[in-house]
């Protein structure tokens, strides 16, 4: 792996844990206002689905131009993915909330292939390094 693309990973999993409290937060406190743990997850993946393309357009994948029809897209997937991965922890994992963590945890490394080589993946380079980023 390349120093960029090192970089490029790094700033993905710091977004995502950005990413991951915003929604992992917002999802417990619905389940602690009572609200059943895969409506839940919709509502906190919605509204996660927002946040998560400002967090990943202008920190991690800056270079490409907009994507928000593609990240929307793969946020459909993702959702899914998401959602089968939930109820797959259900079957092992007792506490919505610990099954919930699991889920984001699993999705987490699909996540960020699909975004790296389908939703931004006309990144153009630039002609000087990003902040923090070594010079070639």
């Amino acid at each position: 792996m390349d120093s960029k693309r090192l970089f490029e990973v790094i700033r993905y999993y710091a977004a995502g844990a950005v990413n991951a409290g915003f929604g992992f937060g917002l999802y417990v406190l619905l389940v602690w206002l009572g609200l059943d743990r895969y409506p839940a997850q919709l509502l906190s993946h919605v509204l996660g689905v927002v946040f998560n393309y400002f967090t990943y357009s202008r920190h991690v994948f800056r270079q490409a131009g907009p994507a928000k029809l593609r990240f929307a897209a793969s946020y459909v997937v993702n959702y899914g993915i998401s959602l089968a991965t939930l109820a797959l922890a259900s079957q092992f994992i007792a506490s919505p909330y610990l099954a919930g963590l699991a889920s984001i945890v699993m999705t987490s490394v699909i996540n960020y292939f699909v975004l790296r080589h389908f939703v931004f993946a006309q990144a153009a380079p630039t002609s000087k390094p990003e902040d923090g980023e070594p010079l070639d």
